[in-house]
């Protein structure tokens, strides 16, 4: 029998933020939310004492600003998270402006310990904790006195069974120095970093004592339902173990929608697998994703979009409005700047489990970059490995566009350097023949795969693809031999 004290985790609600701390905040826990201005520490704070308070756990919320605590509650009460009934029933303010005037911890403390002696909360918040620590520089008080009113009001609160957090503003370069740093179980960091003109919010779970935090800075946002964490997504080693290995050439395929691409592909893309469709800009490659998302609705595969570079408006063919307006495709609508790689992620994970979606396009990767926050352009390629891999461990499969500049000489996959993403790769280009231009298209690889080498005319009619014959016989048809240039299988809805 196992002698180990069983510690609760207390989930906050506030969505994806009990991942980050590895399923909760533990119990009686003595905790800091800190970090820069503006970056969303009572807001945090506020949420959390909501989600956690009910009629048998009640909260105390200690304000040392100088303006009154209605003024503070004005404005939170905008956020949807704010209840009326709570706050009346099971919620607390109490305004320690008067107490640290003179910087005596002594008083502030016995202040903190009555109010929670007589309120009995089960979380106790203190806010702004750093200006307790100000009001007591200009004090003759050191670093000795700081540290020993820490350690006893962290004594205290655990005595009276109590989930204690203390905020406070800090910058970055003084927070390591702090004694609540060594003292605290956990410590949440906040940051808002402004690059060009975009602000990107970063939270960090820096210290969360007895149990397995993530690591990293992760997005979050800030809206009218409070905060909105967006995990940063982890490729594990078992997981690049698997992409590696991955799928053997014998196993099941995916049709594209086009006959004859499927063929060039040695009978279609194989499921799991991760597609880079390229070409110049009008060359066909949202028509043929469209296709291969349609063809996977006729065979009861879901699918899902993230539409990047162009509005729903300019997106949606009939075809694919159709499908989208009947459920049966899910659409991303991304046209916003300033987004983050794990938010998108975090769309499209979303999506797909709702809909139970198999197929996944992407559409383009060159509009993904642009509405990126200029924060996330600078690890684009990093990031983007990290999507694919979490899409593909999924077990979706993944069509993403591209648009290349077509320089006729200059044969390319890739503008990133992230061909090797792809697990195939098909390539669309523009040729010149008979003085006009002609797109053709060719598949450069299919991992594990035998795949036709040919580079084939093809046409856009109707909205679907026709792929005519290979290059090779572009002499026959001059020389009058009776072969069909545009010949080959037309798909249909």
């Amino acid at each position: 029998m196992s002698n180990n004290v069983h510690i609760t985790r207390l989930v906050t609600g506030i969505p994806g933020l009990d991942s980050l701390f590895g399923g909760g905040i533990p119990e009686f826990s003595f905790n800091l939310i800190a970090g820069t201005p503006g970056s969303g520490k009572t807001t945090l704070a506020h949420q959390m004492m909501f989600a956690l308070t009910s009629a048998e756990s009640r909260s105390l919320f200690f304000t040392v600003l100088g303006e009154p605590s209605l003024k503070m509650l004005r404005y939170q009460q905008q956020f949807s998270f704010f209840d009326f009934k709570k706050y009346s029933e099971s919620i607390r303010f109490v305004n320690l402006a008067d107490d640290i005037l003179d910087g005596d911890y002594d008083r502030v403390l016995a202040r903190i310990l009555a109010e929670v002696k007589a309120y009995s909360p089960s979380f106790v918040f203190v806010d702004s904790f750093r200006s307790i620590v100000q009001a007591a520089d200009y004090q003759p008080k050191g670093p000795t006195d700081l540290q020993h009113f820490v350690q006893r009001l962290s004594m205290q609160m655990t005595n009276w069974q109590a989930t204690s957090f203390l905020i406070g503003e800090y910058m970055d370069d003084e927070a390591q120095a702090s004694p609540v740093y060594t003292i605290a179980d956990g410590i949440i960091w906040l940051s808002q970093n402004k690059n060009r003109n975009s602000i990107v919010r970063k939270i960090q779970i820096v210290k969360m004592r007895g149990q397995a935090n993530s690591q990293g800075s992760h997005t979050f946002r800030i809206d009218g339902d409070g905060i909105h964490v967006f995990p940063r997504a982890m490729v594990e080693p078992n997981e690049i173990k698997r992409q590696t290995a991955r799928i053997p050439a014998a196993s099941k395929r995916l049709s594209t929608g086009v006959a004859e691409l499927d063929s060039m592909l040695g009978g279609g893309i194989p499921a799991g697998y991760s597609t880079l469709l390229v070409g110049p800009s009008g060359s066909g490659k949202t028509v043929l994703a469209t296709e291969f998302l349609a063809e996977g609705v006729r065979v009861g595969e879901a699918g899902v979009i993230a539409a990047f570079e162009k509005s729903p408006n300019q997106l949606l063919s009939h075809k694919l409005d159709d499908l989208i307006r009947t459920g049966h495709v899910g659409l991303i609508d991304t046209h916003a700047l300033d987004l983050s790689i794990d938010e998108t992620l975090h769309e499209l994970v979303s999506t797909i489990r709702r809909l139970n979606a198999k197929r996944v396009v992407i559409d383009s990767l060159s509009g993904f970059e642009l509405a990126l926050a200029p924060a996330f352009q600078e690890d684009f390629r990093e990031s983007l490995y990290r999507l694919v891999a979490v899409l593909t461990g999924m077990g979706v499969t993944v069509l993403m566009t591209t648009e290349l500049e077509d320089r006729y000489s200059d044969l390319r996959f890739s503008p990133y350097g992230n061909a090797f993403l792809a697990d195939a790769i098909i390539l669309q280009r523009y040729i010149e023949l008979e003085g006009e231009f002609k797109r053709v298209i060719s598949v450069i690889k299919v991992r594990g795969s035998k795949h036709s080498k040919a580079l084939r005319l093809f046409d856009i009619e109707e909205d679907a693809v026709v792929i005519g014959s290979p290059l090779s016989e572009y002499e026959g048809i001059l020389s009058g031999k009776p072969t069909s240039l545009l010949r080959g299988d037309r798909t249909t809805d």
